[in-house]
């Protein structure tokens, strides 16, 4: 059975309504395309998290990819099973024709928080999160997709500060030619690789570089090209402007450690670690973070 073939067999079979099933309790995040909830799911008894995308924003978000059978979002999620990554159990369409995605509820801060508020949990654990982000981005381009927007805002951290999460797969898509071509200029700005700012031809390296952003920032508390626009004009930069190094901010950084981090933030997507399978088997030479 070939991908879509696959994902086909995966459809809900009729629309759920999900305000007799669900007890929503408390909004948790408010997101462009959708609101989530933590909320009580009356059939399996459990408190699970509850996504609810928008109906005209997920329309068009969708009509980027006309003629292509592209999975929706509860579709890749619950094909991924990994234990850094959200357990999805379940995705559907409501009375109302929303798309709607439940998984685990995961408890604890997103790691965006933790680096706003320059959290102490995160001493001493930086190297194994950045490993386990590592991880989870493998598992997402072993199953044949690019997550397309690997930030802080998208992992959640366990409230001892040695373990994560990586969720949120509504901009990804298939790994394929079709949906690798020019012109699907999304994500997050700051982590933003330039081939997406470009509008040039994509692969799964442009996650490695939004995962070297991510560690860099991780580590220093700040972002390589610092900027107070934080719109796709400030992305420009990260062609044509030369990353602030690591060593500047954190002269006592392990050395591997600062080289990996560098060479996710190459330009060049050849530059970079070829796959995140290989970024993973360089992260293992590193014996200690070093940061403080």
């Amino acid at each position: 059975m070939g991908l879509f073939d696959r994902f086909k067999s995966m459809m809900p079979s009729k629309a759920v309504d999900v305000s007799a099933r669900f007890d929503r309790r408390r909004e948790a995040i408010s997101g462009t395309m959708s609101s989530f909830y933590m909320a009580f799911d009356r059939k399996t008894r459990q408190k699970v998290g509850l996504k609810i995308l928008d109906l005209k924003k997920t329309a068009a978000f969708n009509a980027r990819f006309k003629g292509l059978e592209k999975p929706s979002e509860g579709q890749i999620a619950t094909s991924l099973d990994h234990p850094h990554i959200v357990k999805t159990f379940e995705h559907g369409v409501t009375k109302s024709g929303e798309e709607f995605v439940v998984s685990e509820f995961l408890e604890g801060p997103g790691l965006n928080s933790l680096l706003i508020s320059r959290s102490e949990v995160l001493n001493g654990n930086r190297l194994t999160l950045i490993r386990q982000a590592a991880e989870a981005v493998a598992a997402v381009h072993a199953a044949g997709f690019i997550h397309r927007d690997i930030c802080p805002r998208n992992f959640i951290v366990r409230p001892s500060g040695d373990w994560l999460w990586l969720i949120d797969f509504g901009l990804s898509v298939p790994a394929t030619a079709p949906f690798m071509q020019p012109g699907n200029r999304t994500g997050t700005p700051s982590y933003m690789a330039p081939e997406i700012v470009r509008r040039r031809k994509t692969d799964q390296r442009l996650d490695i570089f939004a995962l070297g952003v991510t560690a860099f920032e991780m580590c220093t508390f700040e972002l390589p090209w610092p900027s107070a626009d934080v719109t796709g004009k400030a992305a420009l930069a990260h062609d044509t402007v030369e990353p602030t190094d690591i060593r500047e901010l954190r002269p006592q950084i392990d050395a591997t450690l600062a080289d990996v981090i560098m060479r996710c933030l190459a330009p060049a997507p050849d530059a970079r670690p070829k796959s995140a399978e290989a970024l993973l088997r360089m992260l293992r030479d590193v014996e200690h973070e070093d940061v403080k």
